[in-house]
């Protein structure tokens, strides 16, 4: 939500699951009954012009399977950040959940934002490098584009968007990073929404991302939001 508004848009949330968590570990999750949920998407797109949307933690099949059902139902332009393992390590989502989002969302999708773990889940494929990393995105693309984000890519983005390209980046050395791919999912969207096409609309994130790391915490705002 914060990048939303960093960019100059109004986003509305649907809040589907609630977890007990600091960036060191997830102590207990708490699903938001589906009839809840989808009222509140319900009252939401009665009330705003919604185009763009994008999905975080969604933790079960019978979340996925309601928030599926909506974004048919609106017809809503869907990004999918696959929240599937916290930056602890700690797991996110029921086991049903993958096999939900692979069958009823990512087909849906223009885009998925997995980090390196959760490409490894959706593909099968164990990555261990940028060539690794390229593959999967290859039998990810096969349900919709994807961007491999580079944090465990020595920076560099895959994306994967009936071609593979490679978008080099910089690996910045530190461990205040929680909530840079939601963050990132959140900008695209933004971008997206901004009229810019797939591929500019990731390189701006991207950029974005980088910033918000390097000048998070004593940078000038000129510094920090200055992407144009």
């Amino acid at each position: 939500m914060k990048t939303f508004q960093s960019l100059g848009l109004y986003g509305a949330s649907v809040i589907t699951t609630l977890t007990a968590q600091n960036v060191q570990r997830v102590a207990n999750v708490l699903k938001v009954p589906t009839d809840f949920i989808e009222e509140k998407i319900d009252l939401i797109l009665e009330d705003l012009p919604v185009e763009y949307c994008k999905t975080g933690m969604l933790y079960s099949e019978d979340i996925v399977n309601v928030v599926s059902k909506k974004i048919k139902e609106y017809d809503l332009k869907l990004i999918v950040d696959p929240v599937m393992v916290a930056g602890s390590g700690d797991t996110l989502s029921e086991n049903n959940m993958v096999i939900a989002m692979k069958k009823k969302l990512l087909k849906k999708a223009l885009l998925v934002t997995p980090n390196v773990y959760e490409a490894e889940i959706l593909s099968n494929i164990n990555i261990n490098d940028k060539h690794d990393a390229i593959v999967a995105a290859e039998k990810i693309g096969k349900l919709c584009d994807v961007v491999i984000t580079g944090g465990h890519l020595d920076g560099n983005n895959i994306l994967y968007n009936g071609k593979i390209s490679v978008m080099n980046g910089e690996l910045i050395e530190t461990n205040n990073t929680h909530g840079s791919g939601c963050s990132f999912s959140a900008a695209v969207t933004s971008y997206l929404c901004l009229g810019n096409n797939l591929f500019n609309s990731i390189k701006k994130s991207d950029e974005f991302i980088k910033k918000s790391i390097k000048y998070g915490h004593y940078g000038t705002l000129d510094q920090f939001w200055n992407i144009k």
